[in-house]
């Protein structure tokens, strides 16, 4: 696929921090990590992807057809030899981590797994940086789901407690104990690494298909004419763009290149103010996109896993040190996710496009809205 850095433009956002560097992306075969690696290809990065195989089918990643352009390597973080091994192959420059089990109520079946992966894959990935002399920068992804949720209505600060009431939720908290301690230990002043962490909302966008999230679910019920079956329809969440928190990723990772260790630690990257909405809202606004639709609950079945009611994040942190704000409000961020699920659904080779476009789109809409980064 001809990517956005042909014209010149791309290439230059992010201080052009990426263009020509060596970048090493853990988790890039799922959702995130595949439109973070597209991204990338399209700045000028040369990328180098570890992961397993792509969790769902269909899969982002093999509809962008980017195997080919990237080192692409099948492989577990759990397995901190292989991990090595080929991170100190690919020599890079910046390592974004974002390899992860990411659902709640997977976790629930699978907690063992849950942690292996979520936390000492990250033990892994701090161990295996520490003897790669390329890497300068590390920025470890993690989730809002970290935060001691109390569900009191305040949005949480990078400073309030760590915790999580489910095993996904608590394995992020760990993760983020494990980069801070790591970050004190061995990458502190002296270090040549700077290490931080980014915590997003509920991110949305094309090419979701996992089981259990609300627009995957939404979409495969609207495809199949069937009512959308919402658990839990008064839930409030920090709803944004997939492209909101990648640009956040990028433009702290840029920042931490050329800035020491002033921007070690955690950052927030959520959507505005007043765009936590009920999960029924969404739903709503997901289905006048699409044009038609209904939505349901699910009949009484007993007891069902906790999930949080109530969770917001503070961005002021972001915005005070790094300039960074989101570009798009949720309706925004809900009209575009539909309109790439739509274009799919019309022709699946549409994607590799639909998705330039969409990286270009946004970026045109930061860059108006004064976005240092774009």
């Amino acid at each position: 696929m001809e990517g956005l850095v042909s014209d010149g433009v791309a290439s230059g956002l992010f201080d052009g921090a990426f263009a020509g560097r060596r970048v090493f992306v853990t988790g890039h075969t799922g959702f995130k990590g595949s439109w973070l690696t597209r991204w990338l290809l399209d700045l000028g990065a040369d990328v180098t992807g570890y992961s397993l195989e792509p969790p769902t089918e269909p899969s982002l990643f093999d509809e962008l057809r980017m195997a080919g352009d990237i080192a692409h390597v099948i492989a577990d973080v759990r397995d901190l030899d292989h991990l090595r091994a080929e991170m100190n192959a690919a020599r890079p420059e910046f390592v974004f981590h974002l390899a992860a089990q990411p659902l709640v109520r997977l976790s629930y079946d699978q907690p063992v797994k849950t942690y292996a992966t979520n936390v000492m894959g990250t033990v892994n990935l701090l161990e295996a940086v520490r003897s790669i002399p390329s890497v300068g920068v590390v920025v470890n992804v993690t989730s809002d789901k970290c935060y001691e949720n109390r569900e009191m209505g305040q949005a949480y600060v990078e400073g309030d407690a760590m915790g999580g009431f489910d095993p996904y939720s608590s394995s992020k908290g760990c993760s983020e104990l494990v980069t801070g301690a790591y970050r004190r230990s061995f990458f502190g002043e002296g270090s040549a690494v700077a290490v931080a962490s980014a915590r997003a909302g509920n991110v949305i966008g094309g090419g979701d298909w996992a089981a259990d999230r609300i627009v995957p679910d939404c979409v495969r019920a609207l495809v199949a004419g069937e009512p959308i079956v919402v658990r839990n329809p008064d839930a409030v969440r920090p709803w944004q763009h997939v492209l909101e928190p990648l640009s956040g990723y990028l433009w702290l990772a840029a920042r931490l290149r050329t800035g020491a260790h002033a921007l070690d630690g955690p950052w927030n990257f959520g959507p505005r103010p007043g765009d936590d909405w009920p999960v029924r809202s969404v739903v709503d606004a997901l289905i006048d996109a699409w044009g038609d639709g209904s939505w349901t609950t699910p009949p009484s079945g007993g007891p069902q896993p906790h999930e949080a009611k109530l969770l917001n994040l503070d961005i002021s942190k972001a915005g005070r040190e790094l300039g960074w704000r989101p570009a798009y409000d949720v309706g925004h961020a809900i009209r575009a996710t539909a309109r790439w699920y739509g274009a799919r659904h019309e022709d699946a080779s549409s994607v590799p496009a639909r998705t330039a476009s969409d990286i270009a789109e946004y970026a045109a809409t930061a860059r108006d809205a004064g976005a240092p980064w774009a």
